[in-house]
């Protein structure tokens, strides 16, 4: 059971559900609290609200980006323990992509030590709990192919992220 966070934004609604000091679940672009809940829900059993966010300045941070300021996300604490170390590349290779930037599926599965794994860096974006925080919107297909996005919106989503951004692509 896991402590959640829900609140709204210029992207909809967001959901936040803590492990430890950690984020280990985020949605968005919801259109109510309680679709936001029911996200989190259906990824992993049920959290438990809390009076509180172990971390405000998440939420400060989440919305800042949201307003299209260029914020930097990536110190915020993330759980990835449940990766294997391969994905765990993964997620730190993406991490790296900076705000406005794009990398492809290819350069992230080399940055991760792995040159010629991009459609398995491509299934753990797929799988990707914390977008956001761990950026794959920025992860682009050869020639700047936008690729999937899972997220509610799905392409249209990750076209309308990175031009808030300024991201060329």
């Amino acid at each position: 059971m896991q402590p959640l966070t829900l609140f709204s934004t210029r992207l909809g609604w967001v959901g936040l559900a803590w492990h430890n000091d950690a984020v280990s679940r985020l949605v968005f672009a919801y259109s109510s609290r309680g679709a936001a809940l029911d996200a989190l829900s259906a990824e992993g059993g049920r959290p438990v609200a809390t009076s509180g966010c172990p971390d405000p300045h998440v939420v400060e941070l989440l919305k800042a980006y949201a307003a299209g300021e260029p914020v930097d996300l990536g110190s915020v604490a993330v759980d990835i323990d449940h990766l294997t170390a391969f994905q765990r590349r993964v997620v730190k290779a993406c991490r790296q992509v900076a705000y406005g930037q794009t990398s492809t599926y290819a350069a992230v599965a080399t940055r991760a030590g792995s040159p010629a794994a991009a459609r398995a860096v491509g299934q753990c974006m797929a799988g990707n709990r914390i977008p956001l925080l761990v950026p794959c919107h920025r992860i682009v297909g050869a020639g700047g192919r936008l690729g999937g996005f899972s997220a509610p919106g799905g392409i249209d989503l990750k076209r309308r992220l990175l031009r808030l951004e300024g991201a060329e692509f």
